[in-house]
């Protein structure tokens, strides 16, 4: 069977949503895994579409696919469970009965927009740094922040002996009262606590900060500490942004085929 007609094992199993990528391989090196009566211990194999999987003796089913976004509070870890932890996102989901995780992550201390799926693929890409999706913070921070700094900011500073990426920072949005400054600031990269290290390495400690936006999707005036499904348009986005869908072209008048009239009168090019 030609190989267009085949899928890669581990992406299936981890497509149910119960198992991460690398755990599926994990599952098959183990030799958990039968396809169509074979035991398969190959973590790169590819098989039949429609084949029968087994994982421990039990056929997978493929998970309904959720994509989620949630307005973190501060003070909620993101993760789905850690008993150390006062609250988690875990608690916040748990509701859905259906397991997702968090795309990347948001500080406790930080609040605002926070991605949930099972699609492991989107996920993995989300947060890869080599797609560079934008990701819009809304910060305040102590003192004034002059236009030297956010060009400092912009244009990139050293942390931890590594330059940052380019930034943007809304000037039509940023504004001065009571010895803070509130402004709005476009990430490409997302290193840990990235904002907070880097206000404070030019001298303005955060006060607060709250994700915006992630790519093409906005919080929309969602309350703290709920969540609700991404719309179609949403998902698209955010698919097409890191190549898991093709944009589609759309053929101008002037582009349509000549007749075959047309075709006999129009000179050819040298």
């Amino acid at each position: 069977m030609q190989d267009d007609a085949k899928e890669v094992l581990h992406k299936l199993i981890s497509a149910t949503g119960v198992w991460s990528r690398r755990k599926a391989q994990d599952l098959i090196v183990e030799g958990r895994v039968k396809v169509d009566g074979w035991l398969i211990t190959n973590k790169a194999e590819r098989v039949p579409v429609g084949a029968q999987v087994l994982v421990d003796g039990k056929p997978i089913e493929k998970a309904r696919m959720r994509y989620l976004a949630l307005n973190k509070p501060a003070g909620v870890t993101t993760t789905m469970s850690d008993p150390h932890a006062k609250r988690t996102v875990g608690d916040l989901v748990r509701e859905l009965g259906v397991p997702v995780k968090p795309v990347g992550r948001l500080d406790a201390d930080t609040e605002g927009l926070l991605l949930l799926t099972n699609d492991g693929d989107l996920a993995f890409r989300l947060t890869h740094p080599s797609f560079g999706i934008e990701k819009e913070y809304e910060v305040e921070v102590v003192g004034e922040v002059t236009s030297a700094t956010m060009d400092k900011l912009e244009k990139g500073i050293y942390l931890e002996g590594k330059r940052t990426a380019p930034t943007q920072i809304a000037r039509d949005a940023v504004h001065v009262k009571d010895g803070r400054t509130k402004l709005r600031i476009v990430l490409h990269e997302g290193r840990k606590r990235q904002i907070r290290q880097m206000f404070l390495f030019m001298g303005h400690p955060v006060k607060k900060l709250r994700r915006m936006r992630i790519g093409g999707v906005r919080l929309r005036g969602l309350p703290k500490g709920t969540f609700r499904d991404l719309d179609g348009g949403e998902v698209r986005s955010l698919r097409l942004a890191v190549g898991l869908e093709e944009a589609p072209v759309r053929q101008s008048s002037k582009s349509r085929t000549p007749t075959r009239e047309n075709a006999r009168t129009k000179p050819h090019n040298a």
